[in-house]
């Protein structure tokens, strides 16, 4: 049973965005912040990554770990209604992100995902970005 009611729930839901959101935020900061210069949101790639170096042919991916399905995350619970439909979402989710990886790969980029969890650290996101792009 939701604590909240219908157009309550719809409200607070569409307010969720897929874009600039307070993890993918942090990433560009410390991208920026070491120096590295990127493009956002690349429309003609696979999975739209986050951010895009092209000339390192280098994409990562910041994903939240609720919507992305981050297995043994405190934040990847799931729904107690509705869990069907549920169920459906987060499976076509994850399979979306597997593609995404599998035709960015094959394009001939290298690939990062960090978890929304992981950007609570901020020191060990620069060191994973050092070690990525350096």
């Amino acid at each position: 049973m939701d604590i909240v009611d219908q157009a309550t729930r719809s409200r607070m839901m569409s307010g969720i965005r897929g874009k600039n959101t307070k993890p993918e935020l942090v990433v560009r900061r410390l991208a920026h912040a070491l120096g590295y210069r990127f493009r956002l949101h690349g429309k003609d790639l696979p999975g739209k990554p986050d951010l895009v170096f092209p000339a390192r042919r280098k994409a990562i991916l910041v994903h939240g770990c609720y919507w992305h399905r981050h297995q043994g995350c405190r934040f990847c619970y799931s729904p107690k209604s509705n869990t069907v439909f549920w169920e459906q979402k987060f499976r076509r989710n994850v399979a979306r992100d597997a593609d995404a990886l599998i035709k960015l790969q094959a394009l001939g980029w290298d690939t990062l995902i960090i978890w929304e969890c992981e950007t609570a650290d901020s020191e060990a996101v620069a060191a994973r970005l050092s070690a990525y792009l350096g």
